[in-house]
């Protein structure tokens, strides 16, 4: 009795979850327009988001901009989570708290605080402003995900890489970026994910000259239950589901 009550007390909670994503992917081959009543099934609305060549511009705006993200936000971000691990200098505990606290600050916060940024800056909002900062609240997720895993190594391996006359390069790249690879993998998956689904962020720093895929979809979305925004959210939250997959997946390959 014990185990169904946990069954169900769980399967309610996942239903909880995911029944308005079930919702929206539904109604996404729901043949009528304007309409939350069922008409009958239909895959016109994919085929109208598949030949829309602006919403493929925006798609490979959020790719590049995700893209470029990740991989600045992995290299500032791995040799950050390595140097916290490896030395000790001052200030260290401060900087690892202000990093961290870049995770739990509200996106609306951020985003209001890079707009002033930008404006002070003289900085037109566009690429650059999204990539500003986009690298900005991925890097503390590398940091993150990095750090906890280069704790696990046992430092003796760098002391028998020096021992046997081993560069710091080369510790790094021989020793230290092998045992890390995973980790970096997972985390450029996972920020690639919050690079290419934000919204709040990049609907503050975009410009008119720069569309990305989110601001586009909610654009569309404000102007009702429109089937072709059902079809682009549903594309949207496969491909989040297939990286996210692929995330954890890499994250549990064997340690060295």
């Amino acid at each position: 009795m014990n185990r169904w009550f946990k069954v169900g007390y769980l399967g309610l909670i996942y239903l909880f979850l995911y029944v308005p994503i079930f919702a929206l992917i539904v109604y996404s081959f729901n043949d009528a327009n304007f309409s939350m009543v069922w008409h009958g099934f239909t895959t016109t609305w994919y085929k109208h988001a598949l030949q829309d060549s602006n919403l493929w511009i925006a798609v490979w705006h959020s790719f590049y901009l995700a893209l470029s993200a990740t991989t600045t936000a992995l290299l500032i971000g791995t040799l950050g989570a390595v140097s916290f691990y490896r030395y000790n200098f001052f200030w260290k505990k401060l900087l690892q708290g202000l990093l961290f606290i870049l995770l739990i600050v509200p996106d609306l916060v951020l985003a209001i605080a890079f707009l002033i940024l930008f404006s002070m800056m003289g900085l037109s909002l566009g690429f650059w402003s999204l990539y500003i900062a986009h690298v900005t609240f991925c890097i503390p997720f590398v940091v993150v995900i990095i750090y906890s895993r280069v704790k696990s190594i046992d430092p003796n391996i760098f002391s028998a890489a020096s021992d046997l006359g081993a560069s710091e390069q080369q510790i790094f790249l021989r020793v230290i970026f092998p045992l890390l690879l995973p980790a970096i993998i997972s985390a450029g998956l996972l920020c690639f994910v919050l690079s290419f689904d934000d919204i709040i962020i990049s609907y503050f720093v975009s410009g008119s000259n720069f569309e990305i895929l989110s601001v586009k979809i909610f654009s569309l979305a404000r102007l009702g239950v429109i089937p072709e925004v059902n079809a682009l959210c549903s594309m949207l939250f496969l491909m989040t589901l297939i990286l996210v997959c692929l995330s954890q997946w890499v994250s549990k390959w064997r340690k060295i």
